[in-house]
């Protein structure tokens, strides 16, 4: 269940926070460049998330 509880809370805010910053701050950035740094961002965040969080953090 850390999939839901760790993971993909922290993919979605990585995401947020970085569409939004390349929306601010990169605007010559192409739009589609746009969209797959967001994904590549929010994926690899996740994936970090996912191996370095506790995988039974109920059973203490």
């Amino acid at each position: 269940m850390r999939i839901f509880k760790f993971t993909i809370p922290i993919a979605l805010l990585v995401a947020g926070i970085s569409w939004y910053m390349l929306h601010i701050n990169f605007q010559e950035v192409p739009g589609t460049s746009r969209v797959w740094i967001t994904i590549g961002a929010a994926i690899l965040s996740g994936g970090i998330s996912y191996f370095l969080f506790p995988k039974n953090e109920d059973k203490e």
